[in-house]
């Protein structure tokens, strides 16, 4: 059993209202050296077997397909240790 992690994030020319709150608001609650903060999603996919490439191939087609936004989403695919 493998665990596939598929981090989505919205591509860099995309304007990003929830992250841009976030940085607005560190300020406010004591936070301070923060330039920049981009919000995004976290997948766990739990595969019955091992995470060889057959099923890391599989586990892409589902973030192209459902878990991400191909047109303003970008992500990437690893497996958790």
């Amino acid at each position: 059993m493998a665990r596939v992690i598929v981090d989505v994030m919205l591509k860099p020319e995309i304007l990003d209202p929830q992250g841009q709150a976030i940085a607005r608001a560190l300020p406010r609650l004591g936070f301070s050296g923060v330039s920049d903060v981009r919000q995004g999603k976290r997948f766990e996919v739990e595969l019955d077997g091992p995470a060889d490439e057959a099923a890391l191939s599989e586990v892409r087609k589902m973030a192209e397909t459902l878990l991400a936004n191909t047109v303003i989403e970008d992500f990437t695919i690893h497996v958790e240790s």
